[in-house]
Parts: C-alpha cells; structure tokens; sequence
C-alpha cells in the first residue's frame, strides 16, 4: 500500500512541475483562443489536391481545385 501511495505522488509531483511549467502558455491559450487550425486544414486539403493530382501543369486549374475544395466545406 505504501508503495502505491509513493508512485501516486510520485506522478502527481510529475503532473504538478509540467503544469506550472506550461502555465502561462495554457492561460494564454484560453485568453487568447486564436489558433492556426484553419490554416492548418486548408494547407492539409492543398497538399491532399497535390497527392491526388500528381502536378498540375496549368496553375489555373491548380488554383481552381485548391479553390473548390476549401469553399465546399464551409
């Protein structure tokens, strides 16, 4: 039992050093909710457009799937 009770502290010091270590990035992110998803999304579907298209050789039909791929889903 005693060494279950030492273990338990043992991650619970663990868990307390790496929260006041991030603390104020965490309260950052909660006061500033902005993050980079969005962008994050998109630049995943134009490298999916890219995979599936193997190089497109006209940058207008390249710009026009990038296009319809990021406006259907809103």
């Amino acid at each position: 039992m005693e060494q279950m009770r030492s273990e338990s502290t043992k991650h619970f010091h663990a868990l307390a050093k790496t929260l006041s270590y991030w603390f104020e990035p965490i309260i950052r992110m909660w006061r500033f909710s902005k993050n980079n998803g969005i962008t994050e999304g998109f630049h995943r579907k134009i490298k999916g457009i890219q995979r599936r298209g193997y190089g497109y050789r006209n940058f207008q039909n390249y710009k026009l799937r990038v296009l319809v791929e990021c406006v259907h889903g809103r």
